[in-house]
């Protein structure tokens, strides 16, 4: 329950793809703070007591549903939506998966996978992952933009220029988002929340959660952006930071190539000192550990460097 809030999306009213084509769930003018229950990135194919089996029955058809889209009053292409994240109100509970075929390492992790999560959406303390790890929480939304220009239907696995599926993990409450706006009334939806994330996803989930958002919508006329930016309320690590981190390195001309390498090591790494299996150790650095361009001028050589925080085991 959101008392000032100005409108209410509810979790049936989402869709699959941007189309600028698609009937607003509502027309809110600006300055409007609206609640969006979102669902998980799954739709629901996934629920608490879902098993590993699960996997491989997943709809890709069905995934990333996003909630609205809102048409904001006054907004035309060349303004900026500007996006403020009030709050989240987490579920308690996520799922973290290893789906073949997707993924960074996707060629060397060709089994399902799937860990599902159990947290305590009040306090939001570190989540369980098996015997000895436990991850910080810290809720974001991972999909979140207005609708493109151009006609038809959009996918919304990969990002764009306004917005979308930026798994960016410090989109969380307090952080001001602005996206370019391409179409009348903006279009805006947002959804595919999570729990806690390491940056880059390694494994292609996070810890995928449904929540409810409170974000309130405004305008800033003739802004003329050509990506999102947004601001941040204060630092963005420091629910990480407090034991120092584990860093493995990839080296050479290709920073896909180096950041590949690097969380190699550092799956291998947790296999070898955490007692964890590969692959759990693959899920696990999708939901805390951070891939960093650490140098990308020293030519003929890059440097891409993964940090895992040691937090989780300490």
């Amino acid at each position: 329950m959101c008392k000032d809030c100005n409108y209410t999306i509810h979790g049936a009213q989402h869709h699959f793809g941007w189309d600028n084509s698609l009937p607003p769930a509502v027309r809110a003018e600006p300055g409007s703070k609206i609640l969006f229950h979102c669902q998980d990135s799954s739709a629901g194919q996934f629920s608490r007591t879902s098993s590993v089996a699960d996997v491989s029955t997943l709809d890709f058809g069905k995934v990333n549903p996003v909630s609205g889209p809102i048409f904001v009053e006054g907004a035309m292409p060349g303004d900026a939506l500007k996006v403020t994240i009030d709050s989240f109100a987490p579920s308690g509970w996520g799922w973290t998966a290893n789906i073949p075929g997707f993924g960074l390492l996707a060629d060397q992790f060709t089994t399902p996978a799937l860990n599902i999560w159990s947290y305590d959406p009040a306090t939001l303390a570190p989540a369980l992952y098996g015997a000895h790890a436990r991850v910080p929480l810290k809720p974001f939304a991972g999909t979140i933009g207005c609708a493109p220009a151009a006609p038809g239907l959009h996918s919304v696995v990969p990002p764009r220029r306004v917005g979308g599926n930026l798994d960016i993990r410090d989109l969380a409450a307090g952080t001001t988002l602005y996206l370019p706006i391409e179409v009348a009334g903006a279009l805006f939806s947002v959804g595919d929340t999570h729990a806690a994330q390491g940056d880059g996803e390694v494994c292609g989930t996070a810890i995928e959660s449904p929540m409810d958002v409170v974000l309130t919508l405004d305008l800033i006329k003739g802004a003329n952006l050509k990506t999102p930016r947004f601001t941040t309320p204060g630092p963005v690590t420091n629910h990480l930071d407090a034991k120092g981190y584990e860093v493995t390195t990839g080296i050479g001309p290709d920073l896909m190539s180096g950041a590949r390498d690097a969380v190699s090591a550092m799956i291998d790494h947790l296999s070898a000192t955490r007692g964890l299996s590969p692959v759990e150790a693959y899920m696990l650095c999708s939901t805390c550990g951070d891939l960093r361009i650490s140098e990308i001028v020293d030519m003929p050589n890059w440097v891409v460097s993964f940090y895992f925080p040691r937090v989780v085991f300490e």
